[in-house]
């Protein structure tokens, strides 16, 4: 089970060469967080030591700090940038650079396992929630947020517009994210029960598309699809997509870039 592939190595540097930036444009992001705790309050508090896989900059463990206070929090991340600034805001939490589709971690230690915006950058849920799975004390809770296959379509359809018009043939190869019936039989396959798996949408404005495209690239989230060519386009494409964009989707707010969030918290069996 797993979505359009994305190179790690991709991943990892992307996100970690822009660590110091992350937080000025992740505003989806952070209420996506907000969003999350939310849901864990109502089964606080947690006992057990927690581990926040894909921790970023540590805005979701230390949002959780006072669900577990008394607790050991470990936080990990594959962009070593990024494990450098949660512990940095976080001094207190165990830190470790680690992959979520295969955590050098103890099975049975961690009474919640949860992530924020990171499940769809992974090239298989199974064998990630799976991990989850392995390291969670029984009755345990895992709890995530991620974007589905339906975030950003504006960019994607405009992308593709584009192509159709000056691309010389090109095919679009944006990464593919996972959509929620694939969400929800990972976490079945998992093993999890008493599963609340949902989706909701976030809507963040700009003032234009090259903004957009700025605050993307701010966050490190550039294509990593194993199958992107050299370049996104060549600048008749981006001029043509940009304008598309506008013409299609654009209104007094600004242009709207449409986040698909996929929530899910299940319960590792005894």
């Amino acid at each position: 089970m797993t979505a359009a592939p994305a190179v790690r190595s991709h991943v990892r540097r992307n996100f970690s060469s822009h660590a110091q930036e992350y937080e000025r444009y992740a505003v989806v992001q952070a209420r996506v967080i907000a969003r999350l705790v939310g849901l864990l309050r109502e089964r606080a508090p947690f006992r057990g030591p927690v581990l926040d896989i894909g921790c970023g900059t540590g805005l979701l463990a230390a949002a959780l700090r006072p669900l577990c206070p008394q607790v050991t929090l470990v936080v990990s991340d594959l962009a070593h940038g990024m494990t450098c600034q949660a512990r940095r805001r976080l001094p207190e939490a165990l830190a470790l650079d680690a992959d979520g589709c295969s955590l050098p971690l103890a099975g049975a230690r961690f009474s919640l396992v949860c992530s924020s915006s990171v499940y769809q950058w992974v090239p298989d849920l199974e064998k990630a929630f799976g991990e989850a799975d392995r390291v969670l004390l029984p009755g345990g809770v895992f709890a995530f947020a991620l974007f589905g296959h339906e975030t950003l379509f504006e960019l994607k359809n405009s992308h593709h517009f584009a192509l159709s018009q000056v691309g010389e043939g090109r095919s679009s190869h944006f990464q593919t994210f996972p959509d929620i019936q694939l969400v929800r039989g990972a976490m079945e396959k998992g093993g999890f029960h008493s599963l609340h798996v949902f989706e909701e949408r976030e809507i963040e404005y700009h003032p234009d598309v090259t903004r957009l495209l700025r605050s993307l690239k701010g966050i490190g989230a550039q294509n990593a699809s194993a199958h992107r060519p050299p370049g996104l386009a060549s600048r008749r494409v981006m001029q043509c997509m940009a304008e598309h964009y506008t013409r299609q989707y654009g209104g007094p707010e600004g242009v709207p870039a449409t986040y698909q969030v996929i929530y899910g918290v299940g319960v590792k069996g005894d």
